[in-house]
């Protein structure tokens, strides 16, 4: 080996470990952490959606107008009002929390329902929902009824409830044909005495103007 070679193997050397190391890859969100962001992306904004579900329960929602609105955003909590058009009133009294559960490393999803009458006063049916019990997808997560609704429901006379199960999907801003649903439902086979499906959807292509705060936020 000549002197010139001796020279410049050690740069042959690192050049050799630079080229074979990969490069870090950044760790890819979770699908609870991917489904919260893409809530998140549509903060501050308001869509339009409607009833797409067909139980004779919700006649008064057929061809109700509709508008969801992403009102308030932090790193752990989502509010989601939504807005339904009854006899010629608003009903603003709905408004769906998001919000992160549990330690870094195992964090889940809550859904909670915070229902106000005019006035801004809590309903008497009020902060119900429940915990993910899976990781879901990027897109939808499901969310069954919790112990504390369950003992809800039955001290208010509303026992069918007690197996229900909530959905809530949507797409992040900017994607095709983007779409947030809503969804209620109850089976049989999931201990239900008779089915129940309540399911809206709002279309996230189009941004409509944010209404007014639901009630008790103003």
């Amino acid at each position: 080996m000549t002197a010139s070679t001796i020279r410049f193997a050690p740069a042959i050397s690192l050049a050799l470990l630079c080229a074979c190391a990969e490069p870090e890859q950044p760790e890819a969100p979770s699908p609870q952490d991917a489904f919260f962001d893409a809530l998140a992306s549509h903060c501050g904004k308001a869509f339009e959606g409607r009833l797409v579900s067909e139980d004779a329960a919700d006649e008064a929602f057929k061809d109700a107008a509709m508008v969801m609105h992403v009102s308030e955003c932090s790193e752990d909590r989502l509010a989601v009002p939504f807005h339904v058009e009854l006899d010629g009133e608003w009903d603003r009294s709905r408004t769906w929390l998001i919000t992160r559960t549990g330690d870094e490393g195992a964090v889940g999803l809550r859904l909670k329902h915070d229902h106000r009458h005019a006035d801004g006063e809590p309903d008497a049916v009020t902060m119900y929902g429940g915990d993910t019990a899976d990781e879901g997808s990027a897109g939808s997560q499901d969310f069954p009824v919790d112990d504390e609704s369950i003992a809800l429901f039955e001290r208010e006379g509303l026992g069918a409830s007690v197996t229900n199960v909530w959905t809530v999907e949507v797409d992040p801003a900017g994607a095709e044909d983007a779409r947030f649903a809503y969804q209620l439902e109850r089976t049989v086979e999931g201990g239900a005495l008779e089915p129940r499906f309540f399911r809206v959807e709002f279309d996230l292509t189009s941004e409509v103007e944010a209404p007014p705060p639901a009630w008790g936020d103003e």
